[in-house]
């Protein structure tokens, strides 16, 4: 790898991603913005996750493989460790990233210094094949935190921010299981400025319905909501937290019960995706997904 400081460092964490982890990350690699790094965090995988990643023979992307299983906010701890950009961008193995993303959310950054952490607008995608929507968006930091007992609305794969607000804010260890980005969002939220670009530049794949799966999200959630609100005496937060997740949770079983639609199970999924956009996921998707 060359010894030039990339102005952009992407952080990839995967654990058994040989079916998805190429196209993900063939999506960063052929972003039209090419001053990055790509540090591919692979989790102990035990199947082909890592050989398929060094078959890439690509001096941008870094694999750290030491064949521990030591768990996702540990892992992305040693990423931002092992940060050299200026900036850090977060990276799912099962998405794919628009060509354009790093370039739209690092000029926003360079324009809006008082801003530490970037989303972007995520159509949602399932294996199939078929766009079903967008998730939830706001653009603006008092928007994008207003409500933060429903939960804040950036998705953990799109974000971009300053790396030494990564460094200051790192995940917890233990994790928050399967909802590690919220309990940061939720404990940093004071002290920073959100923003969200509204333009479509991840398409989000939406894995199999796991009601199970779900149930435990929601509860690790709710107990880094209450945690941090009752600490800050913020009783209504408190009380209304516990409120919507209990009603959520109840429309996850309800989803989850013969004969039911399972749709009620994706409802945080929003608007219809225009056939401008769904065009661009499917020639994203056939591009990335081409051996």
């Amino acid at each position: 790898m060359s010894e030039q400081i990339p102005s952009i460092t992407v952080l990839l964490p995967v654990r058994n991603g040989e079916r998805t982890i190429i196209p993900a990350v063939r999506s960063i690699l052929a972003q039209t913005f090419g001053d990055f790094e790509l540090i591919v965090l692979d989790d102990g995988s035990t199947d082909s996750t890592a050989q398929l990643v060094r078959g890439l023979h690509d001096a941008r992307i870094r694999l750290v493989s030491d064949g521990f299983q030591l768990g996702l906010t540990a892992r992305l701890n040693q990423g931002v460790d092992l940060t050299r950009g200026r900036y850090l961008a977060r990276m799912d193995a099962d998405d794919l990233s628009f060509p354009e993303r790093l370039k739209r959310q690092y000029q926003f950054l360079e324009e809006h210094p008082e801003v530490d952490l970037v989303g972007c607008r995520a159509a949602v995608f399932r294996n199939d094949g078929s766009i079903v929507g967008f998730l939830p968006f706001r653009e603006t930091h008092e928007a994008i935190c207003a409500r933060p007992w429903r939960g804040i609305p950036l998705p953990h794969p799109t974000w971009m921010g300053r790396a030494d607000w990564f460094r200051k804010h790192r995940y917890r260890v233990p994790e928050v299981r399967r909802a590690e980005d919220q309990e940061l969002l939720l404990r940093s939220c004071t002290a920073s400025r959100f923003a969200c670009l509204d333009e479509t530049l991840l398409a989000y794949r939406q894995g199999n319905y796991s009601v199970t799966s779900t149930l435990v999200a929601r509860r690790h959630l709710l107990r880094a909501q209450l945690r941090m609100f009752i600490d800050r005496q913020q009783w209504t937060n408190a009380v209304l937290a516990a409120l919507s997740s209990a009603v959520k949770a109840a429309v996850d079983v309800l989803a989850a019960l013969p004969g039911m639609d399972k749709g009620l199970a994706f409802r945080r999924v929003e608007d219809p995706v225009p056939a401008s956009v769904v065009e661009r996921i499917r020639k994203l998707l056939a591009s990335a997904s081409r051996s």
